[in-house]
């Protein structure tokens, strides 16, 4: 009787332990799905920006459209700077803080760095480099501007996420660009375009002691960003408040205005190092507007002036020889009519007295 008691309390136990062990992986697989669906909703809400990630068609798309320069037999690299207070500039600038879901250049820029849909590459001084070696990451972007985050961990999985407030984002003081442009001539398709390289922003920045600078952040290249603003409308006009054109369109069709400040040169120096004054700076800004234009008209045949010239007297002579032997061809007289007879002269009368007295 005790031995069989014995049996029924170990038996008893094994059920025990057998539930047990199968609740706990019930209950270990629904945290499991549990943690799994909220890393994946903490994920959906950081891709939730606006800036939705490039299907594989957009990303062929994207390819199709790109700028290509060809192989061509001349090429001239053209560095601007970029105010983006000024009017024409403004459709970038403006609004500074994020407004009714609307964003200016940079903080749509910022927000694509964030999510590590773009490369950033680091800003120098002397020239700019897009190897690997020099990709910024968004954190050390974030250190070196003295930008607040947090540092965010989902439930203790995956990468850190580092979130910055939409009022830390330094977007009243990115008020300027470096736009690298290559001005190129295709010969084999008879093209003569512009093309954006690359997009540096300009921080301006206080340093401790009060002085005012302005600093790079970082590089971009432009055919990184052009699929995410390509869709971006944006307001040109004060007077037209309708959205007619895109980011892209504002940088395709160089609707911008910006002031040379280098060329690539054997001794790549801006050109405020190869001049002293400001007048003969700016002198020679626009003689290289002047020759870009110049080059572009020296491209397509132009009339001979001289054939020009030559036409336009023998067409004058020609008309003055119609006029003159139209003005020496004999005249027919008209016959003479006979003369009227004089009329009879009228005779005086008496004066009249006038009633009025």
């Amino acid at each position: 009787m005790f031995r069989y008691n014995m049996k029924r309390f170990y038996f008893i136990l094994i059920l025990i332990g057998l539930s047990l062990c199968i609740q706990a992986q019930n209950t270990g697989a629904r945290v499991s799905r549990g943690g799994d669906r909220n890393v994946r909703q903490q994920e959906a809400e950081k891709d939730n920006t606006g800036l939705p990630e490039l299907s594989v068609r957009a990303q062929v798309m994207n390819e199709q459209q790109k700028q290509d320069m060809g192989n061509p037999r001349w090429i001239r690299n053209i560095l601007r700077e970029v105010d983006l207070t000024k009017e024409k500039n403004a459709p970038l600038y403006f609004p500074v803080k994020e407004m009714n879901g609307v964003r200016n250049f940079f903080t749509s820029l910022f927000y694509l760095l964030s999510e590590d849909k773009i490369k950033v590459y680091k800003y120098r001084e002397d020239d700019e480099s897009f190897d690997d070696d020099n990709i910024l990451s968004f954190i050390d972007m974030l250190i070196n501007f003295d930008i607040m985050y947090d540092s965010i961990v989902p439930n203790g999985l995956g990468p850190i996420h580092f979130a910055v407030n939409a009022s830390d984002i330094p977007s009243r003081e990115v008020n300027k660009l470096f736009v690298k442009e290559a001005w190129y001539f295709d010969q084999n398709n008879s093209v003569y375009d512009v093309k954006t390289l690359a997009i540096c922003p300009l921080a301006q920045m206080t340093l401790s002691s009060g002085e005012e600078v302005i600093q790079g952040m970082f590089w971009v290249k432009y055919d990184d960003i052009r699929p995410y603003i390509k869709n971006t409308p944006i307001m040109t006009s004060n007077i037209n408040n309708a959205k007619l054109y895109t980011m892209d369109d504002f940088f395709r069709r160089r609707m911008y205005d910006g002031d040379i400040i280098q060329t690539d040169n054997l001794m790549n120096l801006p050109i405020a190092m190869l001049f002293d004054t400001d007048e003969e700076v700016l002198a020679e800004q626009e003689r290289i507007e002047i020759e870009l234009k110049s080059f572009r008209d020296s491209l397509w045949l132009q009339p001979d002036t001289a054939t020009v010239v030559l036409s336009k007297k023998e067409t004058r002579k020609s008309s003055s020889v119609r006029g003159s032997s139209t003005a020496s061809a004999p005249k027919e007289k008209a016959p003479k009519q006979p003369k009227a007879p004089p009329a009879a002269q009228a005779t005086k009368t008496a004066p009249t007295r006038s009633i009025r007295r």
